[in-house]
């Protein structure tokens, strides 16, 4: 099987983003405009097809609006080329497949013929109400965004695993059955996942381009023949039945060769999907991976990241100092170190968005793909925490949380209470975590912080922020402020009483 090493370290690939992608939608338009040929029609969908896939590849880390403004702004285009594209592509099907004289081959050609005008029309219409002004803006906006997955890093690598493992599972669904559905959607999973890999992974790009599109060709071989086989099948009746099961035939032998030659190449040890998996990231690296892709959505949502990183490294510093006293069973885990740290990074998810930022947030991550390494439990109680890190607290009672098993809403309570004394410790001037440390007290816990404001202000805020932490630990938290060191006064040396002999003298 190929390692990480099968990528040569020579490969190279012209990298080709989003800015060039968008770019080139404008000028395939003009030579759609010119000629709506087959050629024209097919470069034009190219492009669209890349720019909205990185698109949707993005929307799943930035939150930015832009992404869907993107597709939508081109989907009316990308289906109104469509229906021309394919009477061009089953046409050319007919003239590749049917016997030269055969009664169903002129009359599918001549129906396409026929229609052609009409899509050719209604395609140039589309292509005229293109708003070009609205696409340049999109481009320049969009190419500052897309900086925040950078090229080969290993945000981009998580990513393209995410639609590797969601194309595979495509592919064994395909595999139960003949049925063309399953086979159609494999097809653009795997697209999605060759697009993803051209855009984010060049290098890797370089070296999997043949077989990638090699796979892609022959399932939209596969996907053309069924399109071809309904066709058949909704064609005037009055054609001879031997007419219609000859046609049948020779699809159902043509489709059958793409996919055989399409089971030799993904499956056995030889398989490529094997090879591709191998040369992402998998045991340690895994993990690394998903938290560079969790950064890029905080770097994405966060418009105050200097105040994030002091909530963050405030929220690390209490749950360290309670785990070295086992203030908890859940200080064990290391599912909930993990979920802490990275509702930590992600809790201004939802900053900006309307009344409820907290519901918009917990909403944004569970429509995310679970990380990779992340079971869908962990996921939820993260989502869960950043819901609840401010605001109303949980109910207990008649509400989605009410339904969570009792060991999730603990997680979610400590997880969240954890933010929220954060939240306030940063408020209450909090800015160094060097030197807090938990105690056991009887049944409390004291919690040691160094600088803390002994005032009446700062006691009821963190008396309210601490509250969802001690239902989360089960027993009282008690805040004690460390006095800061008094700064000693440093004299300076004193001067001697003696006078020194000049140089003079001592000569």
């Amino acid at each position: 099987m190929a390692t990480v090493s099968a990528i040569p370290s020579g490969a190279r690939s012209e990298h080709r983003g989003l800015a060039y992608w968008m770019d080139r939608v404008q000028k395939e338009m003009e030579s759609v405009r010119a000629a709506p040929d087959v050629d024209a029609v097919h470069k034009l969908r190219v492009a669209i097809r890349r720019c909205r896939s990185l698109a949707s590849v993005m929307e799943e880390v930035d939150t930015d609006p832009a992404w869907p403004a993107m597709r939508k702004a081109a989907r009316k285009l990308f289906r109104g080329l469509g229906d021309l594209r394919d009477a061009q592509v089953m046409d050319a099907w007919v003239g590749k497949l049917g016997p030269s004289g055969d009664p169903l081959r002129e009359q599918l050609h001549a129906a396409f013929e026929s229609s052609e005008p009409k899509l050719r029309e209604g395609a140039l219409r589309f292509a005229h109400k293109f708003d070009e002004k609205l696409w340049t803006r999109l481009e320049r906006h969009l190419r500052q965004r897309a900086r925040l997955v950078p090229v080969a890093s290993l945000a981009a690598e998580c990513l393209a695993l995410e639609r590797l493992e969601d194309a595979k599972e495509l592919h064994s669904r395909a595999l139960r059955t003949e049925k063309p559905k399953p086979w159609h959607a494999l097809r653009i999973g795997l697209k999605r996942f060759r697009y993803t890999v051209e855009n984010l992974l060049p290098e890797h790009y370089a070296a999997w381009s043949d077989n990638l599109k090699r796979l892609q060709d022959l399932l939209g071989d596969v996907h053309d023949l069924d399109v071809l086989a309904a066709m058949i099948h909704k064609a005037d009746a009055a054609e001879p039945e031997d007419a219609r099961k000859t046609w049948d035939e020779i699809i159902a032998r043509e489709r059958r060769e793409r996919i055989e030659t399409y089971r030799q190449l993904t499956l056995g040890k030889t398989s490529l999907w094997n090879e591709w998996r191998s040369n992402l990231p998998h045991n340690g690296r895994l993990e690394a991976a998903a938290t560079a892709r969790l950064r890029a959505t905080a770097r994405a949502a966060d418009t105050r990241p200097r105040r994030t990183s002091q909530v963050s490294r405030i929220a690390i510093a209490l749950f360290d100092a309670l785990r070295r006293v086992e203030a908890g069973s859940l200080f064990v885990d290391e599912s909930s170190s993990r979920i802490l740290r990275a509702a930590a990074r992600l809790h201004r998810t939802g900053a900006g968005d309307g009344k409820s930022p907290q519901k918009a947030a917990r909403k944004f991550l569970l429509s995310l793909k679970v990380p990779p390494g992340w079971s869908r439990e962990e996921w939820e109680t993260l989502a869960w925490s950043v819901r609840y890190h401010r605001g109303p607290e949980p109910k207990p009672k008649n509400s989605a949380f009410a339904q969570l098993p009792e060991s999730q809403q603990q997680k979610i309570r400590t997880a969240a209470g954890l933010l929220r004394l954060a939240r306030a410790l940063r408020k209450s001037g909090i800015e160094s975590v060097s030197g807090l440390r938990a105690e056991k007290s009887g049944e409390a816990l004291l919690l040691r912080v160094p600088g803390l404001d002994d005032s009446a202000e700062s006691a009821a805020r963190l008396a309210a922020a601490k509250h969802l932490l001690e239902l989360g630990l089960a027993r009282p938290l008690v805040l004690k402020p460390i006095p800061k060191p008094e700064k000693l006064l440093v004299l300076p040396p004193q001067q001697s009483a003696i006078p020194q002999p000049s140089a003079a003298a001592s000569d």
